[in-house]
């Protein structure tokens, strides 16, 4: 299910991309690709905040979406987030969105598409499925120009 925006809306989905974006640029100084995630509660108060760890873990499942979801499941002491959002630089892959379903996660705001393995509406739709059980609100685009740019500029230097 697509959100809409409204200026104050916006406004705080920007707040919270920007620190995404923060933890991304960490991420990328330690060789993982650069993708940030930050999960806020209803009060709008920041729960968890992650970014990738593939490469410095040495897990395929470090991604940075699903580092927030367990660590927000812990300080809530609940793995049901339905009144919290994730705010994540990259549109999630299929195991990213499986996870957000999974945790009931009440809304998804993200910045760039991911025309590779975009599970949420570029490549599938995976909350929108039959598969899906939980219906989430979804939220793209969010300082798009920002994120994908972080991403080229990083891919960029990793082939030099």
């Amino acid at each position: 299910m697509l959100a809409t925006l409204t200026a104050a809306s916006y406004a705080q989905h920007r707040h919270w991309m920007q620190r995404a974006i923060a933890l991304a640029a960490i991420a990328g100084q330690a060789g993982d690709v650069p993708v940030g995630a930050v999960v806020v509660n209803a009060a709008g108060e920041c729960l968890t905040a992650a970014a990738n760890r593939k490469e410095r873990d040495r897990d395929p499942t470090a991604h940075a979406e699903i580092l927030a979801l367990r660590a927000a499941a812990r300080v809530l002491g609940d793995w049901h987030l339905e009144s919290c959002t994730l705010y994540v630089t990259l549109e999630p892959c299929a195991m990213c969105a499986g996870a957000l379903l999974q945790a009931r996660l009440g809304r998804l705001v993200y910045g760039a598409d991911e025309p590779k393995t975009g599970a949420i509406r570029t490549v599938v739709n995976l909350p929108d499925s039959p598969l899906s059980n939980h219906r989430l609100v979804v939220l793209g685009g969010v300082c798009a120009p920002e994120c994908r740019a972080q991403l080229q500029t990083w891919f960029a230097s990793q082939r030099r």
